[in-house]
């Protein structure tokens, strides 16, 4: 007989395995937004957090998540959203912000904790690592990053915004 908590880690194990679509790099775990797993009467329910309320990967992520369940061999997961608390980039892990540097894009730098005070931000570029780099545009390739340009290479990247 394998034990609940066996068998909740388990569960989230196979959760782990989903990766971001727009980021796929990536595993939700990575990114912070695999938030809980537990059993009601012998079911699956996964809990994640979108990274913005308005986040289009959702419902992708979500039927990601009941086929990885399916070719585990269970019948399938029931997905919960919460937008409460809200995501953070606090949130992720060092390896998916490690992932990210070598996927090219900027992981977040510094926490998020309230404060109102906007600083001027150095980014450092995920190719030659120069800190001598420019904000193109607030919004990147999706909302939740911004578009860099490194002043020492010249090549454009991602940075993976803080919030």
């Amino acid at each position: 007989m394998v034990s609940k908590t066996a068998q909740l880690q388990q569960l989230w194990d196979i959760a782990a395995t989903v990766h971001d679509p727009e980021i796929p790099v990536l595993t939700i775990e990575d990114l912070g937004i695999l938030r809980d797993i537990r059993l009601e009467e012998g079911e699956a329910v996964v809990t994640i957090t979108p990274t913005y309320s308005g986040c289009p990967a959702m419902d992708t992520i979500a039927a990601d998540l009941r086929l990885a369940f399916m070719d585990a061999g269970f019948d399938g997961a029931r997905v919960e959203l919460t937008l409460a608390p809200a995501w953070t980039t606090d949130w992720m892990s060092e390896a998916g912000k490690a992932k990210l540097n070598e996927y090219g894009i900027a992981p977040p730098v510094g926490r998020q904790e309230g404060s109102r005070l906007r600083l001027t931000l150095s980014v450092k570029c995920p190719r030659c690592n120069s800190l001598d780099t420019r904000e193109l545009a607030h919004f990147g390739s999706t909302s939740c990053k911004a578009l860099f340009q490194c002043n020492q290479c010249q090549e454009p990247f991602d940075y993976f915004k803080v919030l």
